[in-house]
């Protein structure tokens, strides 16, 4: 069902009605096609680039790409950007290219919100095979230029978007209602439109089939835990009861019960002893005794504020508890941040092997505060940095080139850089866990180093190895492996190790026999048929999935990381 016109403008249109509404992305991305449905929706003027550039030379852009070359075109599109972005109240459809400019770049997402339309290459190979007026698209393997094209597109659409969303196969009116919920959830009083630490960023998870009641959204911000009218729209009643531990509750648990409250949100405490040693059926238990004595029902959610180990217990228990109750992921360490909030993967660790008991649950909402990483140990903060590299590795080689620039600013907490990484790594794990929510086949991706990882964490004892700090030697011993398949050479490792110890993590892997991590990672969740299955690299920033290794390779490649303490 689509709202009306006038249904949809009724609460935002006092927010909205002086901003504008960008769009970039690729030729066939549907710009001018969403932009029309949405400037219609919300009562704003359309306007498109490429169109204002046709009326002021009064020839078709193929012609003045013919005569002044793609040059002469971009220093047009500038001029008419410049001046179209001075207007109020409109929807701008931009060319595709308009983003290879720095200047562009930063003078859009000063004017107005931003939003990618994002396509596969696919279809935007169906949209563009026939079309003969776009001067860049005229050639032989129309296919292989428009790859070329969004691999050298992408990473500029993703730096000056507020919103990304993808148009794919998705019906118009679909589409636009989606960009509206958006746009609704935008906190507008502060949203500056320029590069702050302030501006928040939103993700949608959106599952296939859609589905309103799973697909959810992750808010990412700098001082946005106080933030509760983005809670509140996703509480069934306004009563919860939120899980802590005895380092995060000291820090925020009052300033959110505070914040809450204010709104008529009465909660229920519940603390829990901090530290991986206490995932297990025990504190598993604490929670339910403490859901069942305050008698919280099936509408109370349960709000889950810390890290990786209490966001998995939270909703291991918001799973089960009276078959399911509604939760929302609170994360403040940088590793739930980026991970472990996201997806709806919940559980518990076995003393036989780590997260073996848990189940898929997809949370109501992300909250992720970076201004919470302020009181986070540097320990910490650099075990986050290794998922955030993870997702580089694995399919955002562009990713990884900026993390090699900017790691001394991530190291040196500033707000803006944090933000960014959360918000790609957040995009990234939305893509997978959306297209594979029960790891059927690309999330398993996401484990890269995990095998090993996990190995070493049950292997040295729960908490001894940060799980962070486990991922990062086991993405090295997953590289040493690649190169000794001759899937990747030893450049490749060599800039793979250098960027962990630029982070402050470890490389090599901690003392245990061969035949010891043989049997831990017999235990990993990916064993199929009697066989471990890695995840390897082709190269940077392409992961692939392989069983078929032989022993003795893989013992040579434990030997080789292993270090001598």
């Amino acid at each position: 069902m689509t709202l009306s016109k006038t249904k949809i403008l009724q609460p935002i249109q006092k927010k909205l009605e002086d901003i504008n509404i960008i769009l970039i992305g690729m030729m066939g991305a549907g710009k001018t096609t969403i932009g029309r449905a949405l400037a219609n929706s919300l009562g704003k003027e359309f306007v498109d680039s490429d169109h204002e550039i046709q009326e002021r030379t009064g020839v078709k852009i193929p012609v003045i790409f013919e005569i002044e070359g793609e040059t002469g075109f971009r220093k047009r599109e500038s001029e008419v950007l410049t001046d179209l972005v001075k207007k109020d109240n409109i929807i701008l459809a931009t060319g595709g290219g308009a983003v290879l400019s720095p200047e562009n770049r930063q003078l859009l997402k000063r004017s107005g919100i931003v939003i990618y339309l994002r396509a596969s290459v696919n279809d935007l190979y169906r949209r563009t095979r026939h079309d003969k007026n776009r001067p860049l698209l005229q050639t032989q393997n129309l296919f292989a230029r428009l790859n070329e094209l969004y691999i050298q597109r992408d990473a500029h659409y993703r730096e000056t978007a507020h919103i990304i969303i993808d148009s794919g196969k998705q019906g118009v009116r679909h589409l636009v209602q989606k960009l509206i919920n958006k746009l609704v959830s935008i906190n507008l009083d502060l949203f500056q439109l320029h590069d702050t630490p302030n501006m928040m960023q939103t993700i949608s998870v959106d599952f296939t089939p859609s589905s309103e009641k799973r697909s959810y959204l992750i808010h990412i911000g700098h001082g946005i835990l106080e933030r509760v009218d983005l809670i509140l729209s996703c509480l069934p009643q306004k009563r919860v009861a939120i899980v802590s531990n005895t380092t995060i509750a000291p820090l925020y648990l009052e300033k959110l019960r505070a914040a809450l409250e204010k709104h008529g949100v009465i909660s229920v405490p519940i603390i829990l002893p901090d530290g991986e040693v206490h995932k297990n059926w025990e504190t598993l238990n604490l929670i339910f005794d403490a859901l069942l004595q305050n008698h919280c029902e099936r509408n109370t959610a349960i709000l889950a504020l810390g890290g990786g180990v209490i966001g998995d217990l939270t909703g291991f228990a918001a799973a089960t508890y009276l078959r399911g109750v509604p939760f929302i992921q609170i994360p403040t360490t940088l590793l739930a941040q980026v991970d472990s909030s996201v997806g709806g993967k919940t559980g518990i660790n076995h003393q036989l092997g780590k997260n073996m008991i848990g189940a898929f649950y997809q949370p109501r909402m992300v909250l992720a505060d970076s201004a919470t990483l302020n009181t986070l140990p540097d320990r910490e903060l650099r075990a986050g940095l290794a998922e955030i590299i993870k997702y580089g590795l694995i399919r955002d080689p562009a990713f990884f080139d900026w993390l090699e620039q900017n790691m001394h600013r991530l190291l040196a907490r500033d707000p803006v850089t944090l933000n960014k990484a959360i918000q790609r790594s957040c995009e990234n794990k939305a893509e997978i866990v959306a297209a594979d929510e029960k790891e059927k086949g690309i999330r398993a991706l996401l484990n890269l180093g995990h095998t090993f990882g996990h190995a070493i964490e049950n292997g040295m004892g729960y908490g001894v190895w940060l799980h962070g700090e486990a991922v990062a030697a086991g993405t090295v011993l997953a590289a040493e492996l690649s190169r000794r398949m001759k899937l990747i050479n030893e450049g490749d490792v060599n800039r793979i190790r250098k960027i962990f110890i630029q982070a402050g993590l470890p490389v090599t892997a901690p003392k245990m026999p061969p035949e010891k991590y043989l049997q831990l990672m017999m235990l990993d969740k990916k064993v199929d048929a009697g066989k471990t299955r890695f995840i390897l690299l082709n190269r940077i920033g392409e992961a692939v999935m392989r069983a078929d290794i032989p022993p003795a390779l893989l013992t040579e490649t434990i030997l080789t990381c292993m270090t001598d303490e």
